[in-house]
């Protein structure tokens, strides 16, 4: 599949982007994409967004060597999930530890997928957007979004179990996950433009023959009809081969 992303800041955020993505092979023919979303009213939320995200990466090589290496059936891919999960916040725990950190530096939302060719899981801790073969799902909770730095010290067990965001589907063709960044643009100019930019970004597929797609996208919503993110914007957009047109 094509891996398309994006990451920008928003107008409201002069200073830092609080937004942080990444893309990792995980073994198996096995992609693992992670969307990070700092707390503003946190503690350094770039810090937190973009230290849970070195983590699923560092999670990500080990899965990646051990299955080249041991050569062994897959795991079923929500168990998976669940374990990459329980390392994340495990090790996040130890580095709280360490140095000492303000449960406030802690505070970012995670939208957290792995996916192959046939099917895939995506878990979302706090709020976001997807956009999975046509199907839209908002996860709002109202600007009062969970933050996995609340749940580092409870057993896991039981707090995974509570877990009601979930989505599971078969036969990937065009997977998007995005901070809610993706639903607030701002307006540049007093001209009225029809275009949705949530929908341009993550339905349409003009320029997907592009490797920077979502970057063209964007520069098109601001240039052609003066819009630009309000809120920092992350997008992961996974697409099947698309011909060039």
């Amino acid at each position: 599949m094509q891996i398309h992303t994006t990451l920008q800041k928003g107008s409201y955020h002069p200073q830092h982007n609080e937004d942080f993505l990444i893309t990792a092979n995980i073994g198996h023919g096995r992609l693992l994409c992670a969307i990070m979303d700092g707390c503003t009213m946190g503690i350094d939320s770039h810090f937190a967004s973009t230290l849970t995200g070195k983590v699923l990466r560092r999670i990500a090589v080990e899965h990646d060597y051990r299955a080249f290496y041991e050569n062994g059936q897959p795991p079923v891919i929500a168990d998976q999930l669940k374990a990459i999960l329980k390392e994340l916040i495990s090790t996040l725990k130890t580095v709280k530890q360490q140095l000492l950190l303000d449960p406030k530096e802690l505070l970012t939302t995670l939208l957290l997928l792995i996916t192959d060719n046939k099917h895939g899981q995506l878990l979302a801790i706090g709020d976001g957007v997807a956009h999975i073969n046509g199907q839209l799902t908002v996860f709002d909770q109202d600007n009062r979004p969970d933050y996995l730095g609340y749940h580092l010290e409870k057993d896991f067990e039981d707090w995974y179990g509570a877990q009601t965001q979930r989505l599971y589907f078969e036969q990937p063709e065009d997977v998007s996950i995005a901070s809610d960044g993706v639903l607030l643009f701002e307006r540049t100019t007093a001209e009225i433009s029809n275009i949705n930019p949530m929908e341009y970004l993550l339905r349409d597929s003009s320029r997907a023959d592009k490797a920077d797609m979502l970057e063209l996208k964007l520069k098109t919503l601001e240039f052609e009809h003066g819009l630009v993110p309000g809120d920092d914007l992350a997008i992961i957009r996974l697409l099947r081969t698309v011909p060039a047109h």
